[in-house]
């Protein structure tokens, strides 16, 4: 195996320290992205939720016929 020249040298560790550079700039943009809170949603309707959970709770009842 013959030894690798001086160019072809300074071109493989140019190449590999550009593609780390460009891996971290996307990394720390990546983590900004991250550390933007996204927009809260609708208060949580408690009227809505509680008759979901009382249809749920009644079709379990009417799955195990045990409604009268």
């Amino acid at each position: 195996m013959s030894p690798i020249k001086p160019q072809i040298l300074a071109a493989i560790s140019g190449a590999i320290q550009s593609f780390l550079a460009d891996e971290e700039a996307a990394a720390s943009q990546q983590q900004a992205l991250a550390l933007a809170a996204p927009a809260p949603g609708p208060p949580v309707n408690l009227w809505a939720l509680s008759g979901r959970q009382e249809a749920m709770q009644l079709r379990h009842l009417m799955q195990r016929r045990s409604f009268k």
